[in-house]
């Protein structure tokens, strides 16, 4: 066999094209299996069942009805959406510290858990459209003389931890000394005995207490505007389009303003996309 000799410059340059190459296979390759995208319809469809994060201790969204059976606004939506891929749901407890942890792991497909879709959560994970938007008010008893966000100074006021909520009381009002609790029960217990002047919250939430007990009032104050999202780990592009398409059946069919009825006993508004 004849041995073709070429010349060394053109050696060199096809060895450093080669090592080029090798170099950029390696890097994009690396790249793109760390960046790989999750595929949770996929790993759904093949566990068999849904996973879904969502609240106990938060009506009318998430909560445990008189046979301590999960119920509300949010675990319907999240049931409804495992009819739509064809598989049971199994819930998960999560609160609002949690939620994003319990999902970013991997121990919950999605979480349906009245979370506020922020700039600074979509750093950590994806959203679905938005598919209700509530506002932030302040419950107190009628005879604290408390009428607004003008006379929280120096008052004490409860708020659930790790929430948009606890953000928003602390700007709007700065002289305010805000409590933060692991749920909306125990902020409101604490309201109930005495321990703070005030408890703040959305108002769906808030008209859930104010009905148990009518020595507290819901004040006009509305600070907040809080569209809601149903979070799912970044990239998860598949099971986020099955999301999105099942809230805008259950708006064109009518079934979102049957649950919303059934929830807040009140008429929905169009749901619309907010971007904070």
């Amino acid at each position: 066999m004849s041995v073709i000799a070429l010349p060394r410059r053109t050696l060199v340059l096809a060895a450093s094209l080669i090592a080029f190459a090798l170099g950029t296979a390696v890097l994009f390759g690396g790249a793109a299996a760390q960046q790989a995208a999750p595929d949770g319809l996929a790993r759904i469809k093949a566990r068999g069942k849904l996973v879904a994060g969502v609240k106990f201790d938060t009506p009318p969204f998430g909560f445990l009805d008189e046979k301590n059976e999960p119920a509300g606004f949010d675990i319907d939506i999240v049931r409804k959406i495992g009819e739509r891929l064809g598989v049971p749901v199994e819930l998960v407890k999560v609160t609002s510290p949690t939620r994003i942890p319990m999902l970013v792991s991997g121990n919950a497909d999605l979480v349906a858990a009245s979370m506020t879709h922020t700039r600074e959560r979509t750093k950590a994970i994806d959203f679905s459209i938005t598919y209700y938007v509530g506002a932030q008010s302040l419950i107190v008893a009628k005879a604290s003389g408390i009428t607004g966000l003008k006379d929280l100074a120096g008052k004490q006021v409860a708020v659930q931890q790790g929430t948009t909520l606890e953000k928003n009381i602390a700007a709007a009002a700065p002289q305010a000394k805000i409590l933060a609790f692991k749920d909306y029960n125990s902020a409101w217990l604490a309201l109930v005995q005495g321990r703070a002047d005030a408890l703040t919250g959305s108002l769906d939430i808030l008209q859930g207490f104010a009905k148990q007990d009518p020595n507290y009032v819901i004040l006009p104050d509305r600070f907040s505007v809080e569209p809601f999202g149903i979070g799912l780990r970044q990239g998860d592009f598949a099971l986020r389009n099955e999301v999105d398409f099942t809230l805008q059946d259950l708006w064109t069919s009518g079934q979102y303003r049957e649950l919303y009825r059934k929830w807040f006993k009140a008429e929905p508004e169009t749901p619309i996309e907010v971007w904070p």
